[in-house]
């Protein structure tokens, strides 16, 4: 009896996603393309999504389709809100409206970057986007 056993070849990445600034543990980078990758971490990346979209599913098999797209107009018109150029969103009024301001997960407490406070020049940075110089 002649058993050959079946090696699994490795994948190579053609190319890899170098970048200067520090990753999160959810993007891809060289080493994260590299090394094994969980199978949670996809799962855990479209987890507000899809609680969003089954909530929706039910909500529609209860009340009829005019309740979520109800909602889903209030979330569209939340996110229209502006502020000025100089200020992040924190996008409050989604939360409120989705239901996640009452959790606090993985972004609440390790500073995500794009909800690190910097404070640029507030003159120059409104002149900017109107298009005005000096």
């Amino acid at each position: 009896m002649n058993l050959q056993s079946l090696k699994v070849q490795p994948t190579d990445v053609a190319v890899l996603n170098a970048s200067g600034r520090a990753p999160l543990p959810t993007e891809a980078n060289c080493f994260n393309q590299l090394a094994h990758v969980h199978r949670l971490r996809d799962s855990e990346l479209n987890y507000n999504d899809h609680q969003y979209n089954l909530n929706m599913q039910i909500l529609r098999n209860r009340e009829g389709l005019h309740a979520p797209l109800r909602m889903g107009m209030d979330r569209f018109a939340a996110r229209q809100v502006g502020r000025l150029p100089f200020l992040q969103s924190s996008y409050l009024m989604d939360d409120v409206l989705t239901g996640r301001c009452d959790t606090i997960g993985f972004e609440d407490f390790l500073n995500l970057p794009e909800n690190n406070e910097h404070m640029r020049q507030p003159h120059a940075v409104v002149e900017k986007s109107l298009g005005i110089y000096h």
